[in-house]
């Protein structure tokens, strides 16, 4: 590459990182201006087609519409809700597990959320944990920062197992059969048994690293968001944060080493759920005083409520119950819901004539799930019309934002990916920033293989994409250094969570759900550290096991 092809190559992460973080520009604005570099920049030095770029751009379209259904649908959920009064009542009931923010955010980020990117993924834990820890008097930046950090060792198994079972297993491919290099790699090996192998040493190591993001949770609420803005308020409740950190990833750990891919996030957040939130009830490892924000923004964000109005806590929670175990039965391989769901396809094969091709199943998507408890909860909350009206208007406005920025968001990335198509002789954008990172770091490959899963999430917008864009790639690293691959792609998986943690698709989402588009920047400033603190410890506990 020459120095003008790098700087194209670098263009989309560039561009993100001046327009949204330096500049603090809006993503609506950041986001078309991004897109309409990169595509000139793809076509004058990259020398992609014209045709490619369109069709990319075409099929980034739609891939983000499906995203925004996601989002319409958490928007909506959300608002029907909050017009419903069960929000109401879950504030309260979160009240009685534990007045203390530190825990509420432990239990709701970290467990709940792991619980549904098990079930869901593709950026779903923040789209319904940040706009509940609004409601319960969470400042919105908060709430989604946190959110994103949160969802991050659940997302190595997120959606049933897609990022391993989809991601890594196809990523080994060329064509419709394994790599060469993988077959050889694996002898008499079968491929599900290698890839349960990488499922359990990616979690192996989260050990000594997811584990402690409730600590770092708690720690950025205290010193970013408290009144004091005092780390030490975060290091309080230590030993509770890593005894709720473990209770997710040893099942974690179990699941994947005993049973496989599948289930290891549904499972540890559940079974985490069922130790964590008794053991809060009852003060257990917690301080005497609970930590609450300051009195003034309580006031502002958390209303006073007539107590006697308030729905029963198992009405209000039922919406919710609703769609985690429909997000569960939809996604069960053994009933027949999900491949009958996915029967239903919508989008576009070749593209304007070229390989790209692209479609979604919009019955299966989260978003319909949504929808179908929404309709459920307006029956059940026994909601007048105009409540049900002013929820759909105030979620359709709310929407403009996302809709401008995740429609060219998405665009630019899969003119990034696509790009391997050219007449320039180069490969794709993301394998010749690989590549080059592969040549310069040499024998030291483990301590940066995070860093290019990491990368894949950032630009891609999913662990799934970015396992499959990088795992072959990862793998023949790992050949010609002479290393363990089971160990390098458990380092791609790792550095895959951490870049969802600042991927730009989900910042976006997450931000438009409690009503902070133009603070995405912001927002990933607040989670950059966290993600380069996964990432870089990931690469230095695999470079100590090879």
């Amino acid at each position: 590459m020459t120095f003008i092809e790098f700087i194209t190559a670098l263009t989309p992460i560039l561009s993100v990182f001046i327009f949204l973080v330096v500049l603090r520009m809006p993503a609506t604005k950041a986001m078309p201006i991004s897109l309409v570099v990169t595509a000139l920049l793809a076509f004058f030095v990259w020398k992609i087609p014209i045709i490619q770029i369109a069709a990319a751009s075409i099929e980034g379209i739609i891939i983000a519409i499906s995203i925004l259904w996601i989002v319409f649908g958490a928007i909506l959920l959300l608002n029907t809700l909050t017009k419903s009064g069960a929000l109401d009542s879950i504030r309260n009931g979160f009240s009685g597990i534990s007045t203390d923010r530190r825990v509420q955010l432990i239990i709701i980020a970290w467990l709940f959320g792991s619980f549904i990117e098990g079930a869901a993924g593709f950026g779903t834990p923040a789209a319904i944990g940040a706009p509940l820890l609004v409601a319960l008097g969470f400042p919105p930046l908060a709430a989604v920062s946190l959110a994103l950090i949160a969802d991050s060792s659940a997302v190595s198994f997120g959606a049933v197992g897609t990022p391993m079972i989809v991601g890594v297993k196809q990523g080994l491919n060329e064509g419709s059969t394994l790599a060469d290099v993988v077959r050889t790699g694996l002898g008499d090996q079968s491929i599900n048994d290698f890839i349960q192998e990488v499922a359990s040493t990616a979690v192996f190591i989260d050990l000594f690293i997811g584990t402690f993001i409730p600590v770092i949770l708690v720690c950025m609420l205290t010193r970013f968001f408290g009144e004091n803005r005092s780390w030490k308020e975060g290091f309080e409740v230590f030993p509770f944060a890593v005894f709720a950190g473990l209770s997710f990833t040893i099942p974690a750990f179990v699941v994947a080493t005993f049973l496989g891919p599948e289930f290891p996030s549904i499972i540890g957040g559940l079974v985490g759920l069922v130790i964590v939130v008794p053991a809060a009830k009852r003060g257990f490892l917690l301080p005497k005083e609970a930590w609450d924000f300051k009195q003034v923004e309580k006031e502002t964000v958390e209303p006073k409520l007539n107590l006697e109005k308030v729905m029963p806590l198992w009405k209000a929670w039922l919406p919710y119950l609703l769609v985690a175990a429909l997000l569960v039965l939809t996604r069960l391989e053994i009933l027949p819901l999900k491949e009958r769901l996915q029967a239903v396809k919508v989008g576009w094969g070749s593209i304007l004539g070229t390989e790209i091709s692209t479609y979604f199943e919009p019955l299966y998507l989260p978003g319909s799930i949504f929808v179908v408890v929404i309709l459920i909860t307006i029956f059940i909350h026994n909601m007048s019309v105009s409540n049900v009206k002013e929820s759909f208007t105030k979620s359709s406005k709310t929407m403009v934002g996302s809709v401008i920025a995740l429609g060219t968001a998405v665009p630019m990335v899969r003119i990034f990916i696509n790009s391997g198509l050219n007449d320039s002789g180069l490969l794709s954008m993301p394998m010749e920033l690989a590549t080059y990172v592969s040549q310069v770091v040499g024998t030291n490959w483990p301590l940066v293989a995070p860093l290019i899963g990491s990368l894949g999430s950032f630009i891609s917008g999913s662990a799934t994409f970015s396992n499959m864009m990088f795992s072959l790639f990862q793998f023949s690293i790992s050949d010609q250094i002479g290393v363990n691959p089971r160990t390098i792609l458990a380092l791609q998986v790792l550095g895959s969570n951490a870049g969802n943690m600042i991927c730009v698709l989900n910042v976006v989402a997450a931000a438009s759900v409690v009503d902070l588009v133009g603070k995405e920047g912001t927002i990933i400033r607040m989670t950059l550290v966290p993600m380069i603190f996964y990432a870089s410890l990931a690469g230095i506990i695999g470079f100590l096991l090879l």
